[in-house]
Parts: C-alpha cells; sequence; structure tokens
C-alpha cells in the first residue's frame, strides 16, 4: 500500500450540487470509472477509479451556498494539531476536524488570503493511487496574491519551505517538504475571478492538452486558459459545467 508522507497533497475532491452531471463529465474526459459510497451518510460521495486505482473524489457541498470547487488533502499524522496551527498562524477553521466513517479523519481550512485546503489524517483510506500518470493528479499549486504570507504560514502548518525561481515575469515558488518539492505557488497571472480571492488549484495529466481542452468545451466545460507550453508540460486551466476549475498538463 502506497504511503504517502505528512505535509504532501494525498488526494483531491470536488464537491458540488452537480454530482450527477460531474459523474457524467469526468469519466468522459478522462476515462475515470466512478464507485459510489454505499453508505447513506456518504451523500453519493463517489470515488474516481482510473484502470482500477483510485485518483479522486466527487461529493455533495458541505454547505448550500458553496461554490463547485476542487480541493487539494495535505495528508497529516493529527488533523487537529493542523487546524490548531492554521488557527494560530491567522487561518481560518472552515469545517472543524471530523471522522469520515472509518476512512481518515480530515478537516477543511483556509490561509490568510482565503485560499482554502483540506488535512487527511489517514485511516483506511490513505489517498490516491496513482500520481503522474494520465488521468491522475500530477501537481497542486496555489494561487495567492500574498506569496510573502503565504510563505510564513504554510512554514508554520505544515514546515513547508519556500524555493523561488524566477519564470518569465514572475517569480515561482516550489514547497519543499523534507526531500522533495510537494506543491507550487504563482502570484495571479490575471484578474482572479471575482468568486476567488486566492484558491489551491489541483493538475491531472493528460496526454494531449490540446485535445483534453477542446474535449472539455465539447463536453460542457470552459476553457479558461487556452492550452499553453511551460517548464512543466503544455497546460490549460479548465472549468467543468458546474463552474469548478482545474488545469490539465501533457507532462513534458
Amino acid at each position: 500500500m502506497r504511503t504517502v508522507e505528512p505535509g504532501t497533497p494525498c488526494w483531491a475532491d470536488l464537491a458540488t450540487p452537480g454530482l450527477e452531471d460531474a459523474k457524467r463529465f469526468y469519466p468522459q474526459l478522462f476515462g475515470w470509472t466512478g464507485r459510489v459510497s454505499p453508505q447513506p451518510e456518504a451523500g453519493g460521495y463517489t470515488v474516481f477509479l482510473k484502470d482500477g486505482r483510485s485518483v479522486a473524489g466527487a461529493g455533495p457541498p458541505a454547505t448550500r451556498d458553496q461554490v463547485p470547487i476542487w480541493s487539494t488533502y495535505v495528508a497529516a499524522d493529527d488533523a487537529d494539531l493542523v487546524a490548531t496551527r492554521v488557527e494560530a498562524a491567522g487561518g481560518q477553521v472552515v469545517v472543524a476536524p471530523f471522522d469520515v466513517l472509518d476512512q481518515g479523519r480530515m478537516a477543511v481550512l483556509a490561509d490568510p488570503a482565503g485560499a482554502a485546503f483540506s488535512v487527511w489524517q489517514p485511516m483506511a483510506m490513505r489517498g490516491a493511487e496513482l500520481f503522474n500518470a494520465p488521468g491522475s493528479i500530477c501537481w497542486t499549486e496555489l494561487v495567492s496574491p500574498d506569496p510573502e504570507g503565504a510563505k510564513e504560514f504554510y512554514a508554520l502548518v505544515f514546515g513547508w519551505q519556500a524555493e523561488d525561481q524566477p519564470l518569465g515575469p514572475v517569480t515561482y515558488t516550489g514547497w519543499r517538504c523534507g526531500a522533495r518539492i510537494v506543491a507550487g505557488m504563482t502570484p495571479p497571472l490575471a484578474e482572479l475571478p471575482a468568486d476567488l480571492r486566492a484558491y489551491w488549484t489541483v493538475y491531472f495529466a493528460v496526454e494531449d492538452a490540446d485535445a483534453t481542452a477542446a474535449r472539455a468545451a465539447e463536453l460542457g466545460g470552459t476553457i479558461l486558459v487556452p492550452p499553453y507550453d511551460n517548464p512543466a508540460g503544455r497546460t490549460a486551466a479548465l472549468r467543468d459545467p458546474q463552474g469548478a476549475l482545474f488545469s490539465v498538463t501533457a507532462l513534458a
């Protein structure tokens, strides 16, 4: 069983009022199959599989007015301790730590700039079983108008070390956790949508970013940023038919 190191993004899921539509859109886009949780209290929570391995999830929104959103989950040994650190560092505990059946313990948190993320203390469910392959998570990135504040916050919460590098006109930050860079951060490259002050975005690997973006539009989604080349590969930013933001990358 693959164990995700504490401080490492381990899972992503979609909270959406359009769960049935999500179960149509994403399998057609990424070749996923859906496995719906049989427990009534799970609210139809669906684990998406690629080649039989879990890659991401989708479920109903936590609150009636929540906008559809992809959430990044960071693995931790103690979700309650992480929530305490978040408050001490000036962030917000949006949903206090709670047990997800026998699967794990989680909390929904936000950094001082408003970027929401979740923490996952694994029990039966460790996280995704496939990474960096087409149809699975390959990267997670914070888009924030306050990079300096974010560096302080995430160092206090997860012990991440920020490593800056120039990328064209902006400074790109890699988050180091132990021996690896586990996530990234960039300032907004354009005016942020009104419903997002700062946000974490999930990247899924694909064979062909141009074909995937075109297919997303055919299926009722929106191309937010058309495919472009970068050091990681070729990337596009998309919204699903309900408006949830995600990105795809054909890895170089």
